[in-house]
């Protein structure tokens, strides 16, 4: 993601802030614009420094929870921001301890909804495609009712519980996983969804199939070998997680999250002006951040980049007695895939017969 600065003192702030820390202005999100912006009251509404002086905007319905800093241009019917018309069931904000959590989870699904709108995807929610929009359900889980983190034709439900830390470190021992994050959730749910935008329903099939897998093979009976059997010997040669070779749905949307954990912190190093240049490694590991990685020719440029980064930055981790913060290796054919994501978010795969 991209930095962002209080156009009223300068000070640099955070994509989650709603008022800078050293001026105390009010900031808001304009997702026309994709800027955070320091605001101006103008009676009941407020005037962002980013935009025009004519124009006025009020917060998103869900500010009064602490849950959304976007804002809503004063004259619209909308009540929610561009992010939070997705929402389909939110939680009981009665209950103090939902709305903390709701609070997690919205910062992780603002951040998705950011790189959706940076890619220029197709982006309708449920009231303008009642069928197949984007739209979440973010869900508590009751004694009797476990509730399933999915995807079913552009529906993701996601447990509240997810953001709890404790409970989601809880399920990533368990499940034996090397990574789980909110945000990782929201990637890899999203993937689902445009693959039945961009591939199913785009004529893509056939070119998805020929590097994926046949998508359709039974997906209960893989995954039900996969958490019998795990994944076979080999599949660092060919997926990008464990979990990827359980199915070719879910090799996609796991190839998917990936594509979007490289190009958002990519452009948070170029954000920051960031080279790599180690002292022992001869050039072999140099890389400068110097280009949009939402606006990348090709997938070499981001993974040229993107390795010597990560090399960087886990070693980092490591020196703080953290685990790294990608663990996990990009083989060739794990680099073919994330070359076709690329090639499709940017229209770049022809449609089939």
């Amino acid at each position: 993601m991209k930095l962002f600065q209080c156009r009223h003192c300068g000070q640099l702030v955070y994509f989650e802030n709603d008022h800078c820390e050293r001026c105390g202005h009010k900031l808001g999100f304009l997702a026309t614009a994709m800027s955070l912006s320091a605001l101006e009251p103008a009676g009941e509404e407020w005037r962002a420094l980013a935009a025009g002086k004519d124009e006025s905007f009020r917060f998103c319905a869900n500010a009064v929870w602490g849950a959304c800093n976007w804002l809503v241009p004063a004259g619209s019917v909308e009540t929610l921001c561009a992010a939070c018309r997705h929402n389909l069931v939110i939680p009981d904000t009665s209950l103090a301890e939902n709305v903390a959590l709701w609070q997690k989870l919205e910062r992780a699904k603002h951040r998705l909804i950011y790189s959706l709108l940076r890619l220029e995807l197709p982006l309708a929610d449920r009231t303008e495609d009642p069928d197949h929009g984007l739209g979440f359900e973010f869900l508590a889980v009751a004694p009797d009712a476990r509730v399933m983190t999915g995807h079913d034709n552009g529906r993701i439900t996601l447990a509240l519980s997810e953001a709890d830390d404790a409970e989601r470190e809880r399920m990533r021992l368990e499940m034996g996983e090397t990574y789980r994050t909110l945000l990782g959730h929201f990637r890899h749910e999203v993937g689902h969804h445009y693959w039945d935008v961009l591939v199913r329903d785009a004529g893509r099939l056939d070119a998805c199939r020929a590097l994926f897998g046949d998508d359709t093979e039974d997906y209960g009976a893989a995954l039900q070998r996969h958490y019998d059997q795990g994944p076979p010997a080999d599949w660092q040669q060919h997926f990008v997680s464990a979990y990827a070779s359980a199915h070719p749905w879910e090799d996609f949307a796991e190839t998917w999250a990936h594509y979007l954990h490289i190009v958002d912190t990519l452009e948070s190093g170029a954000a920051f002006g960031l080279r790599i240049r180690p002292k022992l490694a001869g050039g072999a590991l140099d890389a400068a951040l110097d280009f949009d990685p939402y606006r990348s020719e090709d997938v070499e440029q981001l993974v040229d980049a993107w390795l010597p980064l990560v090399f960087a930055v886990n070693s980092l981790n490591r020196a703080m007695g953290q685990p790294d913060l990608y663990p996990f290796v990009l083989a060739p054919e794990v680099v073919r895939k994330l070359g076709f994501i690329h090639d499709l978010v940017h229209g770049r795969i022809g449609s089939g017969p």
